[in-house]
């Protein structure tokens, strides 16, 4: 159906829905790639105002890819609340913001109402939002979830440790551990990105993790690493150990058999994780996803990317995760061009992450061929703070060796811990207590040396 609006005495015509959720998306490279961004800041002021007038039942009639032809669509409807999608389906998505904004939400109503709300809502909603109103709304929105520990709780802001190495030896993967945890990196999870996914070298990698942060220290937390869901099954099944089960996802069925994935090996993966032995649950499965990367495999369906990253988010909240990170600035200028629209991008995914019901952290960096530094994403981390994120990557010198970019580093954790009056989470700020790197809630002379855990 084409829509019209005449503004300042021009016309603007777009064709479809979809032709007015691109256009009114605030600018991105990889929109404007693929051949269906705003020409100009009018015609963007334009989308945004027809689709605030938009009625949420249009979009709820209207899934980005049909359902049909999508399994993403067909899971994400299939599982959709639909006593809660009545109570809203003849609001418009200005009014949906409206309540967003302006909701308490003390008692949790935004979470069960957005049982209702499909990923296309929650999409439309943040390209009508502020950055500030970004941060508004996921701040209420708080996403609690429990393996061997528990994410989301209110003073706590958690890391990911990810201890890389270029070529998966043991002993350099096990120093970065231990550097890290002497920061009090670590608590949500410690995770290794293989360079070899071969099932062998998997193993030996997931067992040396698993055996350095709970059979030699006792840490309070989850240990992972991030290779195809087949790969880490197939090593669990043999023998090998770890808490939580990984995979990346996009946000069309086409996408995500560029990463050799479909629903059912999702389904297969969750089922598996239910009954391991080793997997304290309720929440046992870990995504990532990040903005662009349909785009890159050519798989967008002719699709904004902020629309179908919030439909990674509907299809991740199906699997209950222990936690989802959009991994943002990391698939490069053809997306994200520079530090502005890496901002927004990361405000934008916190946001419809947390709606989608989703114990959303972020990967805030950047490659090095991005018009972004190192100020530009610490200005970010502070924002996603202040906006309630659950965790953040923790990285020696937030330089990251065998992935060649740059994010979080443990010193950042920490003075983001610091700045915002937070700390890790319980149990594990009690383990740092305990090995005297932790005075209250103040890291002791002994911090960043690795010796100290040794013993």
């Amino acid at each position: 159906m084409t829509k019209t609006i005449r503004i300042r005495n021009q016309s603007f015509q777009f064709s479809d829905l979809y032709d007015l959720m691109a256009k009114a998306n605030e600018p991105k490279s990889g929109d404007r790639l693929a051949g269906f961004s705003a020409e100009t800041e009018l015609e963007r002021m334009a989308a945004k105002t027809l689709l605030a007038e938009t009625p949420l039942s249009e979009l709820y009639e209207n899934p980005a890819v049909p359902y049909e032809r999508d399994e993403v669509s067909r899971v994400v409807y299939d599982s959709l609340d639909l006593d809660q999608y009545r109570t809203m389906q003849n609001w418009t998505v200005a009014e949906l913001r409206g309540y967003l904004l302006s909701e308490p939400n003390d008692d949790g109503e935004i979470q069960r109402r957005a049982l209702g709300l499909t990923p296309e809502m929650a999409a439309a909603a943040a390209k009508i939002m502020s950055n500030m109103d970004l941060l508004c709304a996921a701040k209420k929105i708080r996403i609690v979830s429990t393996c061997r520990t528990t994410l989301g709780r209110p003073g706590v802001l958690a890391c990911r440790l990810q201890p890389n190495h270029p070529a998966d030896r043991v002993e350099g993967i096990r120093a970065s551990i231990l550097e890290g945890l002497s920061y009090g990196a670590g608590d949500a999870l410690i995770g290794v990105n293989p360079v070899d996914d071969r099932p062998a070298s998997v193993a030996r990698v997931m067992d040396a993790i698993y055996e350095t942060a709970h059979e030699t220290l006792n840490v309070p937390t989850q240990t992972c690493v991030l290779a195809h869901i087949a790969t880490q099954m197939e090593c669990m099944r043999g023998g090998a150990k770890a808490d939580v089960l990984f995979q990346s996802i996009a946000g069309t069925q086409k996408g995500n058999e560029s990463f050799g994935v479909d629903v059912a090996v999702l389904r297969e993966g969750f089922e598996f994780m239910r009954d391991y032995e080793y997997s304290a649950g309720p929440n046992r499965m870990y995504f990532e996803t990040g903005q662009g990367s349909e785009l890159s495999a050519g798989a967008h369906e002719g699709i904004d990317q902020v629309t179908l990253e919030a439909r990674c988010y509907g299809l991740a909240r199906c699997f209950k995760p222990f936690m989802v990170n959009s991994v943002v600035g990391f698939i490069g200028p053809e997306y994200l061009y520079d530090a502005k629209q890496i901002t927004r991008a990361g405000l934008e995914d916190h946001f419809m992450g947390k709606l989608m019901g989703l114990p959303m952290g972020l990967d805030v960096c950047y490659t090095n061929h991005s018009q972004s530094d190192q100020n530009d994403l610490e200005n970010l981390a502070a924002l996603l703070t202040a906006a309630g994120v659950n965790f953040f990557m923790g990285v020696p010198l937030g330089d990251d060796v065998m992935l060649n970019y740059q994010t979080t580093s443990y010193h950042d954790i920490a003075s983001l811990r610091e700045l915002f009056d937070l700390s890790a989470t319980p149990e594990f700020t009690q383990w740092m207590q305990s090995q005297g790197l932790l005075d209250g809630n103040r890291l002791t002379r002994k911090a960043g040396d690795a010796t100290c855990l040794l013993k």
